[in-house]
Formats: structure tokens, C-alpha cells, sequence
């Protein structure tokens, strides 16, 4: 099973916030597959469901055709702990859950001060790079080796405390641009699951606008 991980803070009051978006990635990735998250579990709201392997091409690097391979079993949770606490429900679900190998089968989505706006960052593993909520999921599970998708909130000014910042509403320009970067940012949760992580680092990572 593929579990995959949307951060953010509980309540109508942090909804739209910087901080929330991982939630809100999740939630559209949910919708776009069709599962419904409407069990309360693990501390989370909870839902499950099967996604098929891409037609017409490999599932990853494997050499089977699509029609040979299963679908995927995946659960999608959204922490309704605070993000400070997200470990919590991320434990849980790992005890619970008939999960492998989360260097491949956990997936978290969250927000990143550090990556201009709207700009998707995946990668294996890593440090929580000051991300509370990385940070008490690796505290929690013992290790920071499991793949994440960070979505850039872009830095405040010099003069606004990024611990004020990230619980702030994006502007109007930036609520439209989510428009299309959720979207995206969801796609990439599924190819992902489906073809792995490199082959998604390498689509979904450069900057379109710069080639970088």
C-alpha cells in the first residue's frame, strides 16, 4: 500500500494559509482519484481506494505492459493534528497500514518557504529543513528517509516573521495561479506513486519558465 500525506493545521481558520497547502494538494489529489475522505482516522481525515497504471506505457522503469500490472492501493490522509504535530497521525498509519518500504510507500506534500511561489520540489529524502511538521513525522518514525513534494509559499519580506508568514492567506494573484498549480501539484502526487520518484524529480522539478 502507498500511503500519501497532506500537511497543514485543522480548521476553517488555517484552510486557505500558506501552511495549508500540502492539505490542499492532497485533497485535490483525492478528488481527482475519486476517493472520498470522509473517515476520521488516525487523527486524520481518512480514504482509500485503487488507481490504475498509466496506459499505453511502463509503470516506472519496469519492462511489464500496463495491462499486466495491478493497481495501486493508496490512502491519503490529512492530519488534523497541528502541523507541529503531524507525526502522530503519520505513526499511526504506518503501524496500521500494510505498508513496506517507506523510502517508496510514504509520500508527504508540504509547503516550502525556501522555493518561490508555486514551484514543485520533489525529492527521496532529506532533512526537514526547519519544516515543523517534517520534522515530528521524522522524529516520530525514526527516520527522514521517505520521499516528499514540496510546494514553494515563497519568503516574506525581511520585515514579516516567517512563523507569521506561513500562517497567512495568499493574495488574490496568488489564489488565482493555484488555480493551475494545484492541479499540477496533484498530478505529480500520482506519478509519484505511479512511476516513481526519479522519473517525477525529472518532470516536475526544473522551473518551466527558466529552465532550470
Amino acid at each position: 500500500m502507498k500511503i500519501v500525506v497532506g500537511l497543514g493545521n485543522p480548521g476553517a481558520r488555517y484552510a486557505a494559509t500558506r501552511h495549508n497547502i500540502g492539505a490542499r494538494i492532497v485533497d485535490r489529489f483525492a478528488f481527482d482519484c475519486g476517493f472520498r475522505l470522509a473517515e476520521r482516522r488516525f487523527e486524520s481525515r481518512f480514504g482509500r481506494g485503487r488507481i490504475p497504471p498509466p496506459a499505453g506505457r511502463p509503470l516506472g522503469d519496469s519492462a511489464e505492459h500496463p495491462a499486466d500490472l495491478p493497481d495501486l492501493n493508496v490512502a491519503v490522509l490529512v492530519p488534523e493534528t497541528y502541523m507541529n504535530h503531524s507525526g502522530t497521525a503519520v505513526a499511526a498509519a504506518l503501524d496500521s497500514l500494510p505498508v513496506d518500504d517507506i523510502r517508496t510507500d510514504l509520500l508527504v506534500v508540504v509547503d516550502d518557504l525556501d522555493l518561490p511561489f508555486g514551484r514543485l520540489r520533489i525529492r527521496p529524502r532529506g532533512s526537514s529543513a526547519g519544516h515543523r511538521g517534517l520534522e515530528d513525522i521524522a522524529g516520530r518514525i525514526d527516520s527522514s528517509d521517505f520521499p516528499r513534494l514540496r510546494f514553494g509559499i515563497g519568503r516574506p519580506e525581511p520585515e514579516i516573521d516567517p512563523v507569521d508568514w506561513v500562517l497567512r492567506a495568499f493574495s488574490s494573484a496568488e489564489e488565482a495561479a493555484l488555480e493551475e498549480r494545484i492541479p499540477l501539484a496533484a498530478e505529480a502526487v500520482g506519478s509519484i506513486l505511479i512511476d516513481g520518484v526519479v522519473p517525477s524529480m525529472n518532470r516536475y522539478n526544473p522551473d518551466p519558465e527558466s529552465g532550470d
